[in-house]
């Protein structure tokens, strides 16, 4: 294989999104990345090169295949000299079975369908995403990157339900999400401080989902998601955490009878969106909140589960060295940054005012017992990491 010009496609594909990069094959040096947002309406495309130049255009892209074939189509026109020799898939759930990077064979799409149900709101697209590329690049490998990765090894008592037994033999388990991510920032640490990524850490994935992870030695010790992406953290319109009984209650007295109504309250009605009433955006929110009680609700909301799962993950890693704030929120927003620290002084956790705001690397105070740091996340290198990687094992 002629590896000049040869490169590893990156699909990162959610409901209404796709993020994908273009990765040199040998280097895995960055190519091109771009993003089609908010599918299924008038949808915002940006491409970007590796020397920061921008395209953006808005189309309407009514669904996921179009989206796909006006990627496909750019691949053909714009990126015509290089050759994809592979592409890698984010998969956000695998079950109990697949952790491990794999190569994508009609039996692990078998697979993938009957998981559905673990991640409604991801896998449907991941697979339409995977049936697509197979038909416009019947000749190139794919490989699916689990999510759930980085968390498979956590301890029993973060791993598992206190229901039957059997039930955990049925899948029926807490994996986490957001591996990737966790792992890509969690690489970075450890090669600009080890010493410090040797020690306890707490990384807070904010976005649209939104999730923590607590590290300890290098490894998952416990996570804010658990069977599924709608658990832990309030987000932009899942619910986060709801007490079991809320559910038995919508089925017999709300007449939620079908789980499709169920899926669309708690994944698409609730969290920020439900609490406001119309907004899941937390700027926007941000922005209304001296005009808007609702919105001011939903941001108190979101901060203080956000500083409550800090107080538990500190508990459950028995300290805390570093917190990383990542993912959209944790990156733009200094304002709920400050917010979600305020009153962790007990932990050791502190905000310097003027770091947070100029978004600063670190954002504690020199001499702080915590450091508190922001860094940015970078899904597709560590999906084009595992793809290589499995590439050589077969």
């Amino acid at each position: 294989m002629d590896k000049k010009n040869t490169v590893i496609l990156t699909i990162n594909c959610g409901s209404s999104s796709l993020k994908f990069a273009l990765f040199d094959y040998s280097s895995l040096a960055l190519i091109s990345k771009g993003n089609i947002q908010n599918i299924g309406a008038e949808s915002s495309i940006h491409i970007e090169d590796a020397a920061g130049h921008e395209e953006r255009a808005m189309q309407a892209v009514p669904d996921l295949e179009t989206a796909i074939q006006l990627l496909t189509g750019l691949l053909e026109d714009s990126y015509a000299p290089y050759t994809i020799h592979a592409i890698g898939h984010r998969i956000v759930q695998g079950g109990k079975e697949h952790y491990l990077p794999e190569l994508i064979t009609p039996a692990l799409l078998d697979a993938f369908e009957s998981l559905i149900p673990l991640a409604q709101g991801h896998l449907p697209a991941e697979i339409t995403a995977i049936r697509a590329f197979a038909s416009a690049y019947p000749a190139v490998p794919q490989i699916a990157c689990f999510d759930t990765a980085f968390h498979k090894d956590m301890p029993f008592t973060a791993k598992y339900f206190a229901i039957p037994r059997h039930l955990w033999e049925d899948g029926i388990i807490r994996y986490g999400f957001h591996g990737l991510s966790y792992e890509y920032i969690y690489q970075q640490l450890q090669q600009s401080s080890p010493q410090e990524a040797r020690g306890k850490i707490i990384i807070a994935h904010l976005g649209n989902g939104a999730s923590m992870a607590a590290i300890r030695d290098g490894k998952s010790i416990d996570t804010t998601m658990g069977l599924t992406p709608t658990g832990g953290l309030v987000m932009s319109t899942r619910s986060g955490d709801l007490d079991p009984g809320v559910i038995l209650y919508l089925l017999k007295e709300k007449q939620f009878l079908s789980e499709r109504a169920l899926n669309e309250l708690l994944n698409k009605q609730s969290g920020l969106k439900g609490v406001s009433g119309t907004v899941a955006d937390i700027q926007t929110l941000l922005e209304k909140e001296n005009t808007d009680p609702k919105a001011a609700e939903a941001v108190q909301l979101f901060c203080y589960q956000a500083k409550k799962y800090i107080g538990a993950l500190t508990a459950a890693t028995e300290g805390i060295d570093t917190l990383i704030f990542t993912g959209g929120i944790g990156l733009h927003a200094p304002l709920i940054r400050e917010r979600i620290c305020a009153g962790l002084g007990y932990l050791g956790i502190q905000t310097d005012a003027a770091l947070n705001n100029d978004n600063r690397d670190i954002i504690s105070p020199e001499g702080a017992p915590v450091k508190v740091r922001v860094m940015a996340t970078n899904e597709e290198l560590i999906i084009a990491q595992h793809t290589q990687q499995c590439l050589h094992t077969h």
